[in-house]
């Protein structure tokens, strides 16, 4: 516990103490022995860790490793930066589909296409459904030429919408669907003028449900009733392409678009982007097929005296009861599809018994319209 040292004079005794551990030397057995303090104990020096990499909930662009950019990016383009990254990424995963906001185009490439189709897309918001009471608060109208060759725009497209007042107060119903209100068409008046002047020159008037929309702009301008029209609705069979719907929300989300629905002037522009597209099945777009349609004429088939029990089979096959006349009736696009329907009702609803029915020939003059075509009668 201590070392003896000697002294130069033998009689002195000296003890030089070297301190040991605190484990062996205790201040209670050796209280004349000051002892220094015990030193800290020194803990190891802590390990530099590298900082985490945050974690990546979206995908995101680096930029490059360069010099500071000059331009500092605007918020709102960061945010769209950031968006379509993220739709890019989940593009690819086959669990989501990614709908994208439709941007009208008011400008098409091809200007100077050596034969052209004038075309005007149409839609109009009305206060009911009955044309003979019901009428018009909005109409829109896109006028552009349609190069013959591609079935694609060219050129600049010029758009019409505007208001008017029925002089009747809006139902309800037409508020919820439109957004429409009795203010916002209060003394609101159609540009007659304007329409007519997009009218000029028009080959083919292109609605969706041109059935509904053309006796309403018959009605409230005449010169619609001298133009050919042709329906994106009925004209093309969107269950034999593919689509599982024919309405044009359905159509536009299949092409991954959605836009603010029954809103005259962006039906148009939605109706139109579907349109320029190649139909799934065929090799020419929805325009090209619509602007051959309107050269042909369909034909409304009465199944006249039909059997009462064959009516299920009638309304199966997509035949619709007229109440006024009493008779169940479809239309036919072609006159191919007119013979293969006779030949039909002789052999499952007249039981191949002699029968005569009546046959509708409609130009695309009178097609769509509440005016009647060319009365025919054909024997089964």
């Amino acid at each position: 516990m201590c070392a003896l040292a000697q002294p130069h004079n033998p009689h002195d005794r000296i003890y030089r103490v070297t301190p040991l551990s605190h484990d062996y030397i205790s201040s209670d057995l050796f209280p004349e022995i000051r002892l220094p303090p015990p030193e800290p104990k020194k803990r190891p020096p802590a390990r530099k860790s590298k900082p985490k990499a945050p974690l990546i909930t979206q995908a995101t662009t680096l930029p490059p490793p360069s010099a500071t950019p000059t331009t500092e990016p605007t918020a709102a383009c960061v945010a769209q930066a950031d968006a379509e990254s993220m739709a890019a990424v989940l593009a690819l995963h086959p669990d989501y589909r990614i709908l994208r906001r439709l941007k009208p185009c008011v400008q098409w490439p091809g200007e100077g296409a050596q034969a052209v189709t004038r075309i005007v897309v149409l839609d109009t918001e009305t206060t009911g459904l009955d044309h003979s009471k019901d009428k018009i608060i909005e109409l829109a109208l896109l006028r552009v030429d349609v190069d013959t060759a591609t079935g694609l725009p060219v050129g600049a497209v010029q758009v019409y919408d505007g208001l008017e007042d029925p002089g009747m107060v809006i139902p309800k119903e037409v508020i919820e669907i439109t957004g429409l209100t009795d203010a916002d068409v209060q003394g609101q008046r159609l540009d007659e003028g304007r329409i007519a002047q997009l009218l000029e020159g028009v080959d083919i008037v292109i609605a969706h449900n041109a059935g509904f929309d053309r006796p309403f702009a018959e009605d409230r301008i005449p010169q619609f009733s001298r133009l050919a029209w042709a329906c994106s609705f009925a004209d093309i069979d969107w269950k034999a392409q593919g689509r599982s719907s024919a309405k044009l929300e359905s159509l536009a989300q299949a092409l991954g678009l959605f836009y603010d629905a029954h809103r005259a002037e962006m039906d148009c522009h939605a109706l139109l982007a579907v349109l320029v597209d190649k139909l799934p099945q065929a090799s020419h777009t929805g325009l090209a097929h619509l602007m051959a349609a309107a050269k042909k004429p369909s034909f409304r088939l009465q199944a006249t005296h039909a059997p009462f029990d064959a009516k299920d089979q009638l309304k199966a096959r997509g035949y619709r009861w007229n109440g006024e006349q009493k008779v169940w009736h479809t239309r036919l696009g072609d006159e191919a599809a007119l013979q293969s329907e006779c030949e039909w009702l002789k052999a499952t609803v007249y039981h191949q018994r002699s029968a005569v029915v009546q046959v509708e020939k409609l130009s695309s003059a009178v097609k769509y319209s509440s005016r009647p075509g060319e009365i025919l009668h054909r024997q089964l």
